[in-house]
């Protein structure tokens, strides 16, 4: 007796074999799926509660997105023509932001990657250059409540900002603003009250990880004393990431910076992820599959302009790499089907080769590797008996579909976002023919513009706005 079964759909499990089944049937049962294969077979095993028709569908595993940002999704595409985009992070995240900033933008950041199919995916708690919002643990659990009731999978990454320190962070009662200095180790404090109160909740759904700022010795060395003080903060956060056993991840290497980290900073290990990770040496490219340090390649990111992950090199030697969002600001959406594609054709131009990259990998990269950089591959990733019931249908009865043959080849290069029909996590169905069950969608859309605008009141606004004399008309800005 299944609870749900789904029937009629073209399944894509990713399992091993990678096989690919016509006429297939998915049968749920609670939180876990409980058998996979032919229609006919599976209808005569299985009287189900639910009934999905899932004809001319495409049946995965949830997606996965290894990098993204809570608090981007209501700054999208401000200050991003004048150079005003990291003072508006500074500004919002820390001094202008209220709690219900924090649960509106996370309804909204969770609702985006659940219509888009994205069922398990990466927020660090703040961004910019490193302003993460953790000098009251208030914060993330609003943000962590929003995505609870969304139903997603999620990883809040929190940890301490960039120095120095103190940092300054406001408080709002009403129209009043009080301002105060929070030091390095009330920080981590914070850090380890948030684990506390969110890790592990919603049935495992909701989990924190660690982070901490990428130093950039490449563009300032790190020395004496300054070194000194990084190993002894460093070494504070990871010794909090392992005493909760969490993911690890830092956002934004490149050049030398991996190297940096793993020899002066310890911070390489299975339980970490690297986001972006550009012009990477080939030693950086051993270490990662020495320690077995994953990375999150983001290559619709403005870290992708200045500089290549090399992705094809990383998984030839042996790296878990998976496919990030960096949403969802200041210039791109959580679609990670819009992202699949981009990394074809970026690493394509970079080798002058179009055989680089093939479909089959970069659905790989996410979905199971995704889940093994998660360090759940055990659990979510692919659907396979005994595994999360964690299901995407695809809609493939549309013209850019067809015919319909070649079935990854056609997610991968024609699907978007907006073709996912429905979406199960943990065996509850979120969303079915488009329509989201878990929150009530409009409402989310308006509290998002409720909040930004309240936010846009408390802080300094010059320049977000505005564009620039070349932006019509011109090649450049």
């Amino acid at each position: 007796m299944a609870d749900i079964l789904i029937k009629n759909g073209i399944l894509i499990p990713m399992d091993p074999q990678r096989r690919i089944i016509e006429d297939a049937a998915v049968a749920i049962k609670g939180t876990k799926i409980i058998d996979t294969g032919r229609k006919e077979e599976l209808v005569k095993k299985h009287d189900a509660d639910i009934v999905i028709d899932a004809t001319k569908k495409a049946i995965l595993p949830g997606l996965m997105d290894g990098h993204g940002h809570a608090g981007h999704s209501l700054l999208r595409s401000l200050g991003m023509h004048n150079e005003t985009w990291y003072k508006a992070c500074k500004d919002m995240y820390a001094t202008g932001s209220t709690t219900e900033f924090w649960e509106a933008e996370s309804a909204l950041l969770n609702l985006e990657r659940l219509k888009f199919g994205t069922t398990c995916g990466i927020s660090f708690f703040g961004g910019g250059d490193s302003i993460m919002r953790v000098d009251d643990p208030k914060y993330a659990k609003a943000h962590c409540d929003a995505a609870e009731r969304v139903g997603v999978r999620t990883f809040v990454a929190v940890g301490p900002r960039r120095p120095p320190f103190p940092s300054l962070y406001a408080d709002w009662s009403g129209d009043l603003r009080r301002d105060y200095m929070v030091d390095f180790d009330e920080q981590v404090s914070v850090c380890e009250k948030i684990i506390e109160e969110n890790h592990n909740r919603a049935s495992g759904r909701i989990k924190i990880a660690m982070m901490h700022p990428t130093p950039h010795p490449e563009v300032k060395p790190i020395i004496g004393g300054e070194l000194v003080d990084l190993k002894e903060r460093a070494e504070k956060v990871r010794s909090l990431a392992r005493k909760h056993d969490l993911m690890f991840t830092m956002d934004g290497h490149t050049r030398g910076t991996i190297k940096f980290c793993h020899e002066e900073l310890g911070f390489t290990g299975p339980e970490a992820v690297f986001s972006h990770s550009t012009e990477l040496t080939d030693e950086e490219i051993k270490i990662c599959v020495e320690t077995d340090t994953k990375v999150a390649h983001n290559p619709s990111a403005v870290a992708s302009i200045m500089g290549r992950c090399p992705v094809p090199e990383l998984i030839d030697a042996g790296v878990t790499v998976v496919m990030g969002s960096d949403a969802g600001a200041p210039d791109r959406s959580y679609d990670m089907f819009r992202h699949m594609f981009q990394c074809m054709r970026y690493h394509r131009r970079h080798f002058r080769d179009a055989d680089v990259l093939p479909p089959g990998k970069i659905l790989e990269m996410t979905t199971i590797d995704g889940a093994k950089a998660f360090r759940m591959e055990e659990q979510i990733g692919s659907i396979e008996p005994g595994k999360k019931a964690d299901v995407i249908l695809v809609d493939l009865n549309k013209p850019h579909f067809y015919p319909l043959n070649m079935y990854v080849d056609k997610l991968t290069y024609f699907a978007n976002g907006n073709d996912v029909d429905t979406v199960i996590v943990d065996g509850e169905i979120l969303m079915e023919n488009r329509i989201v069950k878990s929150v009530d969608e409009q409402q989310v859309l308006d509290d998002a513009q409720e909040q930004l605008e309240a936010a846009l009141g408390r802080i300094d606004t010059t320049g977000l706005f505005d564009t620039t004399e070349n932006y019509w008309g011109k090649s450049h800005y």
